[in-house]
């Protein structure tokens, strides 16, 4: 700073109040996390004021733990102070926590990002020497939370909405056609296409083998292992003909997303169909600086982004890609038709047919 600058004092303290409102943020990352894992807010679902006592009891933990817990909480104003040293979880919040069948449920957003933030000391490793982090480099609480978070959205919006809003793709589906999920992780789409349309069959491919596990046994114990089947593998290894392949947030992750959807075009029969679903983003940088912007760019450069730069070519589109980026890999990959059928908040949907 030279002598002849001026600090706006107001500006200054409003930034510094902003940063420590973001230190309250992160450390309420770890909190939720924790009150997931024990139980808490489960504990807490429906039970009107309790006091720390009280909770610790409900869920076998340490009285003078859950006391600085709930105080932290009532601070974040996660859970409502009540008086008479009593706490309440206010029924929209435990939807928010506790309902992993509700579109609403953010739970598993706080794993992901908490395991994502584990690997600090090895992104800044990665921003000086420009190597590549993978997927399968990180804490493995990182594949648990990404389907825990991802998992109600689709539930709430794939069959329902993006499906139907397809050119003919619905009632193929319902007929029965061949299905691939390119990146499937723990096989949260897999299983949901699987269930929702008996007659086809569906094959879940991804290069973590620990996630393709837990995939099998996952669909298993959903009733829908005699018609999914699970590969571990990446995009370009995907073999077979299929009338319909599937990339949920997946695409800007790979290394080569031309490369990706060009191999895919070739295993699409003629009048099949790609659906390719992504983080929602705008055309522009400044499209995008907003809540949600903020938070697919900041998991973008710590999981996007990396994982693009470890493997071949490097794209790292990154998980604000936008469309005409997306489309732009899609016409380069040889697709003639590229269209949003749909969006939610967080999500763009596109039909891209050869």
């Amino acid at each position: 700073m030279t002598a002849t600058t001026t600090v706006n004092e107001q500006k200054l303290m409003e930034f510094v109040f902003k940063a420590v409102g973001d230190f309250g943020a992160m450390l309420a990352g770890s909190l939720a996390v924790i009150g997931d894992k024990l139980g808490l807010y489960r504990a807490m679902a429906g039970a009107g004021p309790l006091t720390p006592a009280e909770l610790a009891d409900r869920t076998g933990t340490a009285e003078r733990y859950v006391r600085e817990w709930l105080s932290a909480q009532a601070a974040s104003g996660y859970v409502d102070y009540v008086g008479e040293d009593r706490f309440e979880l206010p029924v929209e919040h435990a939807i928010a926590l506790t309902d992993e069948s509700s579109p609403a449920c953010v739970i598993g957003g706080f794993e992901l990002v908490l395991a994502a933030t584990r690997s600090t000391d090895r992104l800044v490793t990665a921003f000086r020497t420009g190597v590549g982090v993978g997927w399968h480099e990180h804490h493995a609480d990182l594949f648990e939370g990404c389907e825990r978070f991802f998992r109600p959205g689709y539930n709430a919006h794939l069959v329902g909405e993006w499906i139907p809003a397809m050119d003919g793709v619905a009632e193929r589906l319902r007929t029965g056609i061949r299905v691939a999920d390119v990146g499937c992780g723990h096989g949260a789409s897999t299983i949901l296409l699987a269930s929702a349309y008996p007659e086809s069959t569906v094959v879940g491919i991804d290069y973590h083998a620990e996630s393709i596990a837990s995939a099998h046994e996952k669909a298993a114990a959903a009733g829908v292992g005699n018609r999914t089947r699970f590969e571990v593998g990446r995009a370009k290894e995907l073999s077979g003909a299929y009338d319909l392949i599937c990339l949920f947030d997946s695409l800007h992750d790979m290394g080569d997303p031309v490369g990706a959807l060009r191999h895919l075009r070739e295993r699409l029969d003629a009048d099949g169909s790609l659906l390719l679903v992504e983080p929602f983003a705008g055309d522009s940088i400044g499209d995008n600086l907003n809540p949600v912007g903020a938070v697919y760019y900041g998991a973008s450069t710590l999981l996007c982004t990396p994982n693009s730069l470890s493997q071949e070519v490097g794209a790292a589109f990154g998980a604000q890609a936008g469309e005409p980026r997306l489309r732009q890999a899609a016409t380069e990959a040889g697709f003639t038709r590229f269209h949003r059928v749909a969006e939610t908040p967080f999500n763009l949907v596109f039909q891209v047919q050869p």
